[in-house]
């Protein structure tokens, strides 16, 4: 079966064509600046790459050049070999606790929760609809990305502010990166054998920990939004709320200045004055003052995240796992985390851990073979869990 595994954003539009249910990527691409001037794509087939500007007024165009380039690269002979096409959605509010198959009403859904996630829910509407009318003999199915921590109980995800707040207008905790948890959570069960209890440390530009029991999330780091939890690349985390009041009334700023400072210019950004792990690494080796707190800062709040999900696991963890771009790929940090983890007996193993990068196709135990808790890098496959999802479903 051709599968596409679809990711739309606000102004991009990325994906992946799969064939399952044997997993092999038969191309891949990125369609960028989706209304905006200076518009462009970029696709790989097998070893070769292609990319180009071209004009993409709307989500519309977008998704009719992805089928065109697909023909054109005989990726398909026809739009029908397409059966069936896998939606990444941001939000999927209480709703949804799994991914479903698109019809009208789950679109009318997603509409309606949008505005808890302004930027990104409308564009996958766009792109799902673009889908549904090109390609119409295809089914479509909805992968949400708060669906895994659904599993939640509400003393978990309910916040301590008037409970009106909830029942009027859906505050709660609700958590993202779901697609990534779920498949490092499968991917965990495999290798271990069993129904694992982990924590998982989602670590890239944004960044989210999940404590994981018997195999379902029973809490996560980001809350209402993604900025909630952990300091990020760019975004603050955790904060006392009153700090903004005072602060815009200090700079003589409105609401969306400061939003825009705790979203794009907080975390690692704020401190270090630069957000890309490879930059915090070089000025991190040179000893530069800034970069040298913002690791301390970084590395404390992950540690402060395990030691909590920890307790509420009972200390019963079979594995902690680093993912995502930062997590896969960044020795110095893991190296920090696990050193302040010695309190409950985790250990690195420095040598095989500054060797694990998962870019170069290494992945597995970082841990010394006398730690408590196993430690594993792991890359993790958003795109392949939507086809995954998409594909289960689809067979049904």
């Amino acid at each position: 079966m051709k599968l596409l595994s679809v990711n739309a954003g606000s102004s991009t539009l990325k994906f992946r064509l799969y064939e399952m249910p044997e997993e092999e990527i038969i191309m891949k691409g990125n369609y960028e600046r989706i209304g905006l001037d200076g518009s462009k794509y970029s696709l790989t087939i097998g070893d070769k790459k292609e990319s180009q500007e071209v004009a993409m007024h709307d989500h519309k165009d977008a998704v009719s050049l992805l089928l065109k380039h697909l023909l054109e690269h005989n990726a398909i002979s026809s739009l029908d070999e397409i059966e069936a096409v896998g939606h990444r959605v941001v939000h999927g509010g209480s709703k949804y606790s799994q991914s479903v198959l698109l019809n009208e009403d789950v679109v009318a859904e997603i509409e309606a929760i949008s505005p808890l996630a302004p930027l990104h829910n409308p564009g996958a509407v766009k792109g799902m609809r673009a889908f549904m009318e090109e390609v119409p003999n295809a089914k479509n199915v909805v992968c949400f990305d708060t669906a895994f921590h659904q599993t939640m109980d509400a003393a978990t995800y309910m916040y301590p502010v008037p409970y009106d707040w909830y029942q009027k207008h859906n505050v709660r905790k609700y958590g993202f990166h779901g697609l990534s948890h779920k498949f490092i959570t499968e991917k965990m069960s495999e290798i271990l054998n069993k129904v694992p209890n982990l924590i998982i440390c989602h670590i890239g530009s944004g960044c989210s920990i999940t404590a994981v029991k018997d195999g379902k999330c029973i809490d996560t780091s980001m809350g209402f939004t993604p900025n909630a939890g952990i300091m990020m690349g760019t975004r603050s985390g955790d904060i006392d709320y009153s700090l903004i009041n005072y602060v815009m009334k200090e700079e003589g700023k409105d609401l969306a200045w400061i939003e825009n400072q705790l979203n794009f210019h907080s975390g690692l950004e704020g401190i270090a004055g630069k957000s890309d792990l490879r930059d915090i690494d070089e000025g991190f080796e040179k000893g530069e003052e800034r970069v040298v707190l913002a690791v301390d800062m970084y590395t404390n709040k992950i540690v402060d995240y395990i030691a909590r999900y920890y307790m509420k696991l009972n200390g019963k963890v079979d594995a902690i796992c680093f993912t995502a771009g930062g997590g896969e790929n960044d020795p110095m940090i893991r190296s920090e985390v696990m050193k302040k983890l010695s309190a409950i007996g985790v250990k690195a193993d420095e040598e095989v851990n500054n060797k694990t990068v998962v870019r170069k196709g290494l992945e597995g135990v970082v841990s010394s073979k006398d730690s408590t808790i196993p430690v594993y890098v792991l890359g993790t496959d958003e795109e392949l869990m939507i086809a995954r999802d998409t594909y289960e479903i689809v067979s049904k």
